[in-house]
């Protein structure tokens, strides 16, 4: 079939690439080159370099309202348009232009997490299973009918960026399956009332690392915020990136020794030994596998944690 591609990130590239191997994409609809670095450089995104490198025509209003966007659009003609991580809001008149609408892949099982930031917020819920949606783009938020759904078990130490990428390749043959079902006039099924939740975006307070919370919860957070934008805390008047931890026994051999020392720990404070950096919680200790100290490289938790003096903190 013909059509439009509406995407911005990577993560859009499975999606564009497994549909471009059976239909005619003709152009991607992208968000504008953003600036990056310290130079602020406008840097195309990754769907854009993807429709250039395959000599297709960009489109990336500043303003999907103008007219001149539904009147390109309508010029070009698409049959359906397959949307992932666009990242902007469609008005009704461009929803209108394709026939078979307007396909969304959304990672989440519908109408659980609706909004900007589902894989973030299951991870920081605790959630075992998650999954992906295709549906119909309607102006309410994320509450179109639904074509295709598929549960993805979540790893027990897997970030967002780790699962993400997995929900993308599901997400891809999903996208497929449910531009063959629009194809062949089958109706997607409507949205059950019961069981709605929201997934707003991820704001500065959501990567705030506080130690005064369970050992569980604390995980859940940096596996949310891995590897953007990333959950952190203070160590003194230095920010510290936290990428991955993982939980710890009471009772794990080289944890029991620092424990058992005459100085006894509380909590927010750092424990090291050659190979390990444990931080203190409300409710036992976590393992601080890998860190972002400012101004350096990222690292191992054991190799930043030998640097450190007695006594220190992360708070």
């Amino acid at each position: 079939m013909r059509m439009i591609f509406a995407g911005t990130p990577d993560t859009a590239l499975p999606v564009v690439e497994l549909l471009n191997t059976s239909h005619d994409i003709v152009g991607v609809l992208t968000r504008p080159p953003a600036p990056q670095g310290r130079s602020s450089r406008l840097v195309p995104s990754p769907v854009e370099q993807w429709g250039r490198d395959h000599g297709l025509e960009i489109l990336t209003p500043d303003n999907l309202h103008h007219p001149s966007v539904a009147d390109r659009l309508r010029e070009i003609s698409p049959e359906v348009c397959p949307v992932v991580a666009y990242g902007g809001l469609l008005p009704q008149e461009v929803l209108d232009i394709p026939p078979l609408g307007w396909l969304n892949l959304h990672y989440s099982l519908l109408p659980a997490y609706r909004g900007a930031a589902p894989v973030q917020r299951a991870l920081l819920d605790g959630c075992t299973h998650t999954g992906v949606s295709v549906f119909r783009i309607v102006c309410a938020l994320d509450a179109g009918p639904v074509f295709v759904q598929n549960s993805v078990e979540i790893f027990p130490e897997e970030t967002a960026g780790e699962l993400l990428e997995r929900l993308s390749v599901v997400g891809a043959e999903a996208m497929m399956e449910a531009v063959a079902l629009a194809e062949q006039g089958i109706a997607p099924a409507q949205q059950l009332c019961q069981g709605v939740s929201l997934a707003p975006k991820i704001t500065s307070a959501d990567t705030r690392l506080d130690a005064g919370v369970s050992s569980s919860r604390l995980v859940a957070r940096v596996r949310a915020m891995s590897p953007d934008p990333g959950a952190w805390a203070m160590l003194g008047d230095q920010r510290i990136k936290v990428i991955r931890a993982r939980l710890v026994a009471d009772d794990e051999p080289l944890l029991a020794s620092l424990v058992a020392s005459p100085v006894p720990s509380q909590v927010g404070d750092l424990l090291a030994t050659k190979k390990k950096l444990y931080w203190r919680t409300r409710q036992g200790f976590v393992e601080l596998v890998e860190v972002h100290p400012q101004g350096k490289k990222p690292m191992s938790g054991a190799d930043w944690g030998r640097g450190l003096p007695k006594g220190s903190r992360l708070v």
